[in-house]
């Protein structure tokens, strides 16, 4: 029954994470192309990751619903590694959010001299082969790999030392950096508040907003980051070295559920608290609606003739 469950919250989960983020991409791609923003392709890259988490749940909402199917080794392998491949570059691309954020507000006037597009594709390049080397370790290690026994999950194929290196070297750095970040950015905008009270300058009022907003919306990410994934690894690791302390099942599914909800949560995020991508959403949503409303217009009204009426000039109605 406990298999049933979770594979009816991933049935669910799956689409939703994928609709809300290409939802947002969309968005994103449509801002892009009217702003030139670079600054949202870290955003974007942030989308398309929680988008590739959702589709590799995909793949294991059948192991869930039928408790006895075993795939073959290696592709219950492959498979968890590339969910953590997808779970890892979404983390990897909040970390980058967070530090473009903190290099705008450190550094406004010289922001977009250094945000240029090579630097910008470098990154996410850096970004997508550290979450690829990640991911794909045990299949480049097979030591870090366990003789599958049960249902593919990720401690049902991967070894609990895979867990402690992607716990040291991924998610707690990560973390740390969050914070580190977000008391930054906090100190300078405490900072700039200071000074337009001073000065009483409205230029400066306005920037100060914006980072003000961009402040809110990091922090956001950072708390269901935070809530989403570190009962996970904080389990994971107590369970590497008490194995009794924890029920598997609760880590391997239902703590693990909760962290990729953090890929659902992402994109409602941007999608409420940033004013440009809910603008586009509602510009989006009102053309869909507009494009609905005018195909039912015209099954509506099929036989309608398309002979000209003819007109009656003014010198007509003058005879």
């Amino acid at each position: 029954m406990g298999s049933l469950a979770v594979g009816i919250i991933l049935a669910v989960l799956a689409p939703l994470i994928i609709t809300a983020n290409v939802l947002v991409a969309i968005a994103l791609l449509r801002l892009i192309w009217k702003t030139g923003n670079k600054g949202h392709y870290f955003v974007l890259n942030l989308a398309a990751a929680d988008a590739m988490v959702g589709l590799s749940v995909v793949s294991l909402v059948k192991d869930e619903f039928f408790e006895h199917f075993h795939p073959p080794q290696i592709f219950c392998v492959l498979r968890m590694a590339f969910v953590t491949c997808s779970s890892a570059a979404s983390i990897l691309s909040l970390t980058l959010v967070a530090c473009y954020r903190h290099l705008a507000i450190r550094k406004p006037l010289r922001y977009i001299q250094l945000v240029t597009g090579t630097r910008v594709g470098l990154h996410l390049l850096g970004l997508w082969l550290l979450a690829a080397v990640v991911g794909f370790l045990p299949v480049l290690v097979p030591d870090f790999q366990i003789s599958l026994q049960k249902k593919c999950s990720f401690f049902g194929v991967f070894h609990l030392s895979y867990m402690l290196i992607v716990s040291c070297v991924g998610f707690f750095p990560a973390l740390f950096l969050f914070i580190y970040l977000y008391c930054d950015m906090l100190k300078i905008a405490s900072v700039h508040v200071q000074q337009i009270r001073e000065v009483e300058r409205a230029g400066l009022a306005r920037s100060s907003t914006s980072d003000m907003k961009a402040m809110r919306t990091v922090a956001m990410l950072i708390g269901c980051f935070v809530l989403s994934w570190l009962p996970f690894f904080i389990a994971g690791i107590v369970q590497t070295v008490c194995t009794e302390c924890f029920p598997h099942k609760v880590v391997d599914s239902y703590l693990w559920l909760l962290g990729l909800c953090n890929s659902l949560l992402n994109p409602l995020i941007y999608s409420y608290w940033q004013k440009d991508v809910r603008r586009q959403l509602s510009q989006l949503a009102a053309a869909v609606k507009r494009e609905v409303l005018h195909l039912g217009t015209g099954r509506c009204f099929p036989s309608r003739s398309t002979k000209s009426v003819p007109t009656v000039s003014r010198l007509q109605l003058q005879d």
